[in-house]
């Protein structure tokens, strides 16, 4: 089962390689990890998603609530989570037919065009994991030259997630 774990920490050099070998030495998988600024000035926040029972997610919030520079440690629940993705995709063109089918692709998926050369398009897009996985499925036979991706980024529904904090 996949888990969403928002954490704030303390806006310090050293946490995220913290937070990562913490996972490494528990033999945790991470399958996304995004980190950014918060609301709140000097704290970050961190995205992770990873998978595993129960017992593994209440071994990984206790672990994390032990690490120094972490303030709070929340599990989202899937039922209760918005999640985005943000994708930059190279797209190989070799005539104007490929080129305006490939720009109806984009259009349909609210995606744009973000860079044009002669021969490759490059798109961006965000949306949901299933989203950004329907439009590479669909620009792959065109030749995808290169993906870059974000790790997913989460906040829950409504407030505290429904917890008490």
């Amino acid at each position: 089962m996949k888990h969403t774990i928002a954490i704030l920490v303390e806006d310090q050099p050293g946490v995220m390689a913290r937070v990562a070998s913490l996972f490494t030495r528990r033999g945790f998988n991470i399958e996304s990890i995004a980190v950014g600024h918060s609301e709140k000035e000097g704290i970050s926040r961190m995205t992770i998603i990873t998978s595993g029972d129960e017992k593994v997610l209440e071994q990984v919030t206790k672990q994390l609530n032990k690490l120094i520079d972490v303030i709070r440690v929340r599990d989202i629940s899937p039922r209760n989570v918005i999640e985005r993705e943000l994708i930059l995709v190279k797209v190989h063109t070799d005539s104007l037919s490929i080129r305006a089918e490939i720009i109806q692709l984009v259009e349909i998926f609210k995606a744009k065009v973000v860079y044009v050369e002669r021969d490759t398009l490059t798109i961006e897009m965000s949306g949901d994991e299933e989203k950004v996985s329907g439009l590479l499925k669909l620009l792959k036979p065109f030749g995808i030259i290169e993906i870059v991706r974000t790790g997913r980024i989460a906040i829950a529904r409504t407030k505290n997630n429904g917890q008490r904090t």
